[in-house]
């Protein structure tokens, strides 16, 4: 598949590198004869492929993210492929300084702010908003399914109960806005001290912003206060922020919970450290309610 998209693009390659991290999608680097880095990405499904053009073309010129230099919409064998320019640096870690923090809090706003648009007709994006306690409760109980057979009765009721208790406390839902799903520090590219931009739209909706803080707070706003408030301070710059005290432990808890159904589909001895993480941060969950 990988040389017919290569033909398709008419590329001359002096290398190509797979690249790790990437759960929903192939991804190539390829080096190119006149010294340039480009990327080849091919989603897994037609959906996919359809969430990620149209993520390209609602936040051009709003949103950092790499050109589309090229795409292809597929056949029968490849649900389609993406040529994409270069951002700039690296995945964003929790070693990047506090001025990156808010740069990052910018660039989560930038793309909250985006409203579904009047006069486009979408078919890979959907705009969840308007039905979001019902979206979020398809979610938990489609991983549900799944945690069943790896977690022990006792824990698993204990989840459910507490599912429907958080759920009932939230607050009413904020957006509708553009959320990423997957807003975590492995899809965030700086350089230096500069947000270079965010990659990767296989998942986006539209729909309440409060769940797109959870993988970040996890993955990095938790490690340092700084960090946390610096983020906090950029996206406000943009736009309100909800009371994160308020919602990201709910979301946490079902992002625990739920990772532990995506670890059971994908293999848990290939994901093993990953399952036994959020096995002891959802038992963390079931004794406290705080951030």
């Amino acid at each position: 598949m990988l040389n017919q998209v290569l033909e398709q693009f008419g590329l001359n390659t002096l290398s190509i590198n797979e690249v790790e991290d990437s759960h929903s999608s192939a991804v190539y680097k390829c080096r190119l004869l006149k010294g340039e880095n480009v990327y080849i990405k091919i989603p897994y499904t037609k959906l996919k492929f359809q969430r990620e053009l149209e993520s390209y073309e609602i936040l051009k010129s709003k949103v950092a993210t790499p050109e589309v230099l090229d795409y292809w919409s597929g056949d029968d064998e490849c649900p389609g492929a993406f040529l994409l320019s270069e951002l700039k640096g690296q995945p964003l870690t929790i070693k990047d300084s506090s001025k990156v923090a808010y740069e990052v809090g910018i660039l989560q706003a930038q793309m909250h702010a985006i409203q579904p648009p009047e006069n486009k007709v979408l078919t890979g994006i959907k705009n969840e908003f308007s039905n979001w306690s019902q979206f979020i409760e398809m979610q938990f109980y489609s991983f549900a399914e799944d945690v069943k057979d790896v977690l022990d009765e006792e824990l698993y009721s204990k989840s459910i109960e507490k599912f429907k208790l958080m759920q009932e406390q939230l607050p009413s839902p904020d957006g509708p806005g553009f959320i990423h799903m997957d807003f975590r520090p492995a899809n965030i590219i700086v350089d230096g001290e500069t947000v270079s931009g965010i990659i990767d739209f296989e998942s986006v909706r539209f729909g309440s912003t409060e769940i797109d803080f959870t993988k970040l707070y996890r993955d990095f706003l938790s490690y340092d206060s700084s960090l946390f408030e610096a983020f906090k301070e950029g996206y406000k710059s943009v736009r309100p922020l909800i009371d994160l005290e308020i919602v990201l432990p709910f979301y946490r808890f079902t992002d625990a919970f739920n990772s532990i159904g995506w670890c059971k589909r994908r293999g848990n001895e290939k994901n093993k450290l990953f399952f036994e993480e959020n096995v002891v941060r959802l038992k963390q969950f079931l004794e406290f309610n705080s951030l």
